[in-house]
């Protein structure tokens, strides 16, 4: 059970290395009219309130959800509740999904157990059962059509 519990999430927790050398969130007030408009990430239930966030937005499956790289957009935050928020502002209207990764420790990795099970949180827009592999991005998948769009996502642990 613990091979496949490994198999399903090792994937969605490699959006490590988490650096905190991106800015912080700035203002949802910061969006504009137009085509284009902010996604607020609102993140509940983290374990503790301590560490760093890390939040990257998609826009197509490739490298959903564990290829920062391939991401359109990343926020690091640093943390002090066990709620947050996070604003992608200046979006061009489309089709997206997030991933998040909770680096309790900020250490800039996700810490395994010897066998490969997560120590640290995780999460992704819709929030998706964990089947036998990570979410697709269509499962995670919303649309951004107006110039606000809200997406909560409820962080895992195990």
């Amino acid at each position: 059970m613990k091979n496949i519990i490994a198999g399903i999430i090792l994937p969605l927790l490699l959006v490590t290395p988490i650096q905190q050398s991106e800015a912080e969130t700035p203002a949802a007030s910061q969006c504009r009219p137009g085509q284009s408009g902010c996604i607020t990430v609102y993140i509940r239930e983290l374990k503790k309130p301590e560490g760093m966030l890390g939040v990257l937005l998609y826009s197509s499956k490739k490298g959903f959800p564990d290829k920062p790289d391939l991401a359109v957009a990343k926020r690091i935050k640093t943390i002090s509740s066990t709620a947050h928020e996070v604003t992608f502002e200046n979006v061009p209207y489309g089709t997206y999904a997030v991933s998040v990764l909770h680096d309790e420790n900020g250490n800039g990795k996700m810490d395994k157990t010897f066998i490969g099970i997560p120590k640290e949180g995780f999460g992704v827009s819709n929030n998706p059962k964990i089947k036998t592999g990570p979410p697709s991005f269509s499962e995670a998948l919303f649309t951004l059509d107006r110039k606000q769009a809200e997406v909560n996502v409820t962080m895992k642990y195990f």
